[in-house]
């Protein structure tokens, strides 16, 4: 009996781990904070990257979410499907090819109004050459990579 009970707390442990690590790895999170802690509308709004303030703080998807303005956090608050980046912040070209990969801030684009991100300024100069082919994989493989290391 005492070790079907260890057995079951041991399952139920690793079950609770499991869901929780697969969301947080729906958002690139490097450092603990979405895009590096960059406000997300800012690229939409100032057509810049802009460093967020921990005063203003948002989590959503299990991720925190910086912002420059309290303008921006309502934005965000409202929409964040439209102002967070696509396939989580990971390399669009990366994931274009089935898998992940870490970004750059400054390797952002916006296409067909929504945020994009790749590996480097080499990547993005790949991506550029065909961005609604890659776009049109990305979204495909994302369904199942989102929740994969």
């Amino acid at each position: 009996m005492r070790n079907l009970i260890i057995a079951a707390c041991v399952l139920f442990l690793a079950a609770c781990g499991a869901n929780k690590t697969n969301t947080q790895k729906e958002i690139f999170t490097p450092d603990g904070k979405a895009i590096k802690g960059y406000d997300p509308v800012a690229f939409f709004k100032e057509q810049k990257a802009v460093k967020g303030k921990e005063e203003l703080s948002y989590t959503w998807k299990e991720a925190q979410w910086l912002f420059a303005s309290k303008e921006n956090l309502d934005s965000f608050q409202a929409n964040p499907e439209h102002y967070a980046p696509q396939y989580g912040g990971y390399c669009a070209y990366g994931t274009a090819h089935g898998h992940k990969a870490p970004t750059e801030t400054d390797t952002w684009t916006i296409v067909n109004n929504k945020l994009y991100f790749n590996y480097d300024a080499k990547v993005k100069e790949s991506w550029m050459k065909d961005q609604p082919g890659f776009i049109e994989k990305a979204d495909k493989e994302w369904v199942n990579i989102k929740d994969k290391e």
